[in-house]
């Protein structure tokens, strides 16, 4: 058996191959028809014009459909891990687990309404993806350390510590900056919003691979596990 067939671990495998193709061929697309710039545009802006558009919105829906059985997996991991011991409260991996479900949908209105077209909607959406998603990485590393040493090994608590520790730092200039920021695709170094567009497109391209990251530290965890459905016949007289 490969390694990455044992037990659920193809999801965070799938997952993280699939959510980086999704980022980076929309990107080089774009950036071969001269629909954005080279220097860091914003992620949802390599998939504002077609034909990009319609493959990152594709993409995205399958990332999202992804993301939401992965982490519901690891959420009935971690309510498995919780009926031997008591090692984290039921309620934050519940708190967790719609935080993540809720920046699926986020990722969802950014692959589907473009940024050209519906700002608002797309802006609201990119908002819910990130700060729901940089919510449930964060809740998911203070379940790492209380699963400790039933869970993960300290090395991927601290590993996930920092990785969300930098997803929070980043999240914040880029919603600060990006709200003084405009919409556009194409920008000069001389435009006046430049340095707050560049500071905030950087950031998000960081916290997005920060997801990116946090998911491939769920490669271990899934090795230990398979989840089976049962079905049960109801006869009613």
């Amino acid at each position: 058996m490969f390694w990455f067939m044992e037990g659920m671990c193809f999801l965070p495998v799938f997952l993280v191959i699939w959510s980086s193709s999704t980022f980076i061929i929309s990107y080089i697309i774009a950036l071969l028809k001269h629909d954005v710039d080279a220097l860091f545009p914003y992620i949802s802006d390599t998939g504002a014009t077609p034909p990009e558009s319609g493959i990152f919105g594709v993409m995205t829906a399958i990332t999202a459909f992804t993301s939401i059985i992965t982490m519901f997996a690891h959420y009935k991991y971690v309510q498995k891990l919780q009926e031997g011991a008591p090692i984290a409260p039921s309620k934050l991996n519940g708190i967790a687990l719609w935080c993540g479900l809720l920046s699926c949908l986020g990722m969802c209105v950014v692959g589907t309404f473009q940024v050209t077209l519906v700002t608002y909607v797309h802006d609201a959406g990119a908002l819910l993806f990130f700060i729901c998603g940089v919510t449930y990485i964060v809740l998911q590393s203070c379940l790492s350390y209380r699963m400790h040493p039933y869970g993960s090994s300290m090395a991927v608590c601290h590993t996930r510590a920092v990785i969300s520790s930098i997803a929070v730092l980043a999240s914040i200039p880029m919603i600060i900056c990006g709200m003084y920021g405009t919409t556009r695709l194409h920008w000069d170094t001389h435009d006046k919003a430049f340095v707050l567009h560049l500071i905030s497109a950087v950031c998000e391209w960081t916290v997005t691979f920060g997801f990116v990251m946090f998911f491939l530290s769920y490669i271990q965890e899934f090795k230990r596990f398979k989840l089976t459905m049962t079905a049960e016949m109801l006869v009613y007289n």
